[in-house]
C-alpha cells in the first residue's frame, strides 16, 4: 500500500469534471466510465492517450507516492494531514494553462508562482517522516541514470526527485506524445479546457491518495482544507 498527498480539485468543482470526464475515472470513489470523443480525436485515441493519467486520477503531485514509515500509522497521517491544513493557508494560482513537459501534456501556471513553490516545499518537508525509506528497485524505476545531479540528490533525500528547486507543478492530462500526435491532442484538450482555465485555481485543499496494492488505481482517501484554524489575535 502507498499513500500520496496531492492537491486536486473538490469533485464538484467545473475543473475536477472536466478532468474525470477526459481521463475516464473520477478518483473520488467513482468507477471507470467511458472516454468520449473530442474534437478530432475518437474515443479510443482519447482512451490511448489518457491511460498513464488514468490511473492516478486528476492531481498536482505534492508528496510523491510513499510506503508508509514503519513507526506511523495511516491514523497518525491523517491527523497531521489535519493539523498541518488547518494552520496552512490556501494559495490562488492566477492562471493554468495548458503545456507539455517530457513530451506529456499537463496544466501548469502561467508564469512561475513563487508561493506556489514555497508551499509545495512545505509540504514535502512536513511529511518526509511518514514515507519509508526507498528501496534499491523503488530507486531504479526512477531510472536514476537520466537524472541531474540535483534530482537524484532529491531522489535519495526526498523520494522524489522534482522538488524544491526542481518543483514543477502540473496536473497530468496525458502520456508521452509523439510529435506526429501532439498538435491534435493539443487542440482537444484547448477546446475541453479553454473555458474553465479561464478562472483562477485555489488550492485550498490537500488531498490524502491510496494505492491499495501494486498498480491499483490511485483513490481519494481523505480531504483536508486549507486555512481553517482562525489567526491568532494580538493586542
Amino acid at each position: 500500500m502507498r499513500y500520496a498527498i496531492y492537491f486536486t480539485p473538490r469533485q464538484a468543482e467545473p475543473l475536477a469534471r472536466i478532468a474525470a470526464n477526459w481521463l475516464g475515472r473520477d478518483p473520488f470513489g467513482a468507477a471507470t466510465r467511458p472516454v468520449e470523443a473530442v474534437g478530432e480525436l475518437s474515443a479510443a485515441e482519447v482512451a490511448f492517450h489518457t491511460a498513464s493519467a488514468r490511473r492516478y486520477g486528476f492531481h498536482a503531485t505534492l508528496k510523491a507516492p510513499f510506503r508508509l514509515a514503519s513507526n506511523e500509522t495511516e491514523a497518525s497521517l491523517r491527523a497531521a494531514l489535519d493539523d498541518f491544513a488547518e494552520a496552512t493557508p490556501p494559495v490562488v494560482i492566477p492562471r493554468l494553462v495548458v503545456g507539455q513537459i517530457d513530451g506529456f501534456f499537463a496544466l501548469v501556471p502561467e508564469t512561475p508562482f513563487d508561493p506556489l513553490n514555497s508551499f509545495a516545499g512545505e509540504v514535502v518537508r512536513a511529511f518526509d517522516r511518514f514515507r519509508a525509506p526507498l528501496t534499491e528497485a523503488e530507486i531504479e524505476r526512477r531510472s536514476p541514470d537520466s537524472l541531474k545531479p540535483q534530482e537524484f540528490r532529491n531522489l535519495c533525500q526526498w523520494g522524489y526527485p522534482y522538488v524544491f528547486e526542481t518543483f514543477r507543478f502540473h496536473m497530468t492530462l496525458s502520456g508521452r506524445v509523439g510529435p506526429q500526435e501532439s498538435l491534435r491532442l493539443r487542440a482537444a484538450i484547448d477546446s475541453l479546457f479553454a473555458d474553465v482555465l479561464l478562472h483562477p485555481v485555489p488550492v485550498d485543499a490537500l488531498t490524502l491518495f491510496v494505492e491499495t496494492e501494486p498498480g491499483a488505481p490511485f483513490m481519494v482517501l481523505s480531504h483536508h482544507v486549507l486555512g481553517r484554524r482562525p489567526a491568532r489575535k494580538t493586542a
